[in-house]
């Protein structure tokens, strides 16, 4: 694509002092008249190129020229560094190699080490085998998936789905898709996803809105949770919630008080917290933490 041709004449350009017309030429396979008409283009843009006539004449940029100043603003390029490096942290290869020629473009390097993203956690590889790769490759080509999945009730299935879309939500990676096996769009907990494979066979797009997939949440009820917590989990408590929903008591305690959906997170999450928790509210919440810490305290009598 011509705008590709562009961008990478730029690059070239920015790396090298001078280059002649015919280098680039046989570089994209073009005649050495397009490449004059590319620098046109390019110096219409205001982009300050010259061009030296005779045996040691070339194509140069100015000096002092960067790109950054000319097609992207300071704010514009740090956003582009900050979205290639989110991206570069999914282990799409494609991603990496891309920031480092973007950012050898930007003359100042250093302003754009301020962030470092990584999904991968302390403690284990989410991305294992390529899965963001594959699940790239499946989702622009429209190529029909095969994987384990472990669902929310520790039950192994095999699953045949067409992949749509992934999204990143609560510190978790998601993929929605068509499954054949419900019939209906699903969202995948990519930590789940196992033995990724993509088949031979293409899919068509299908005619049912994508937002269908949110009906199996619909059935989820709602709860009022109120907790009361020592100040040694504090630190929890702020991680996953606003202090809006945060207030101090004047013995010193702090009251969580937010509403959620009841999912099997809620009561893993209260458990984490350990003795420095009471619930207060709802009263079948606190009856279900107070059966598993007995089993609990049971399995280790």
């Amino acid at each position: 694509m011509k705008i590709n041709r562009l961008i990478e004449i730029i690059t070239i350009l920015l790396n090298r002092q001078s280059i002649t017309a015919k280098e680039l030429a046989n570089r994209f396979n073009v005649s050495t008249r397009t490449i004059y008409r590319d620098i046109d283009v390019l110096s219409s843009a205001g982009i300050p190129i010259y061009t030296d006539k005779g045996k040691c004449g070339g194509i140069s940029l100015l000096d002092d020229y960067t790109l950054n100043k000319t097609l992207l603003s300071k704010n514009e390029s740090e956003s582009l560094i900050f979205t290639l490096k989110a991206i570069g942290a999914t282990d799409y290869p494609e991603a990496n190699i891309l920031l480092e020629k973007i950012s050898s473009i930007f003359k100042n390097n250093t302003a754009y080490d301020w962030i470092e993203v990584n999904f991968e956690g302390w403690s284990c590889k989410v991305n294992e085998n390529n899965k963001f790769g594959n699940i790239r490759e499946a989702i622009v080509n429209n190529f029909i998936i095969n994987f384990d999945y472990i669902n929310g009730n520790g039950i192994k299935s095999n699953r045949n789905a067409e992949p749509v879309k992934l999204i990143f939500n609560t510190y978790t990676w998601y993929l929605i898709a068509y499954c054949h096996n419900r019939e209906e769009y699903r969202m995948f907990r990519l930590s789940r996803i196992k033995n990724i494979q993509l088949s031979d066979n293409h899919f068509t797009n299908r005619q049912i809105p994508i937002t269908t997939y949110e009906k199996q949440f619909a059935h989820i009820p709602f709860i009022n949770l109120k907790l009361r917590c020592d100040q040694k989990v504090l630190n929890r408590l702020y991680d996953s919630f606003d202090e809006q929903f945060i207030v101090q008591n004047n013995n010193g305690s702090f009251d969580l008080t937010v509403s959620l959906p009841e999912e099997e997170w809620i009561y893993d999450f209260i458990l984490s917290l350990g003795k420095y928790t009471e619930v207060l509210e709802p009263k079948h919440i606190r009856e279900k933490i107070k059966n598993l810490t007995k089993e609990i305290f049971e399995k280790y009598s």
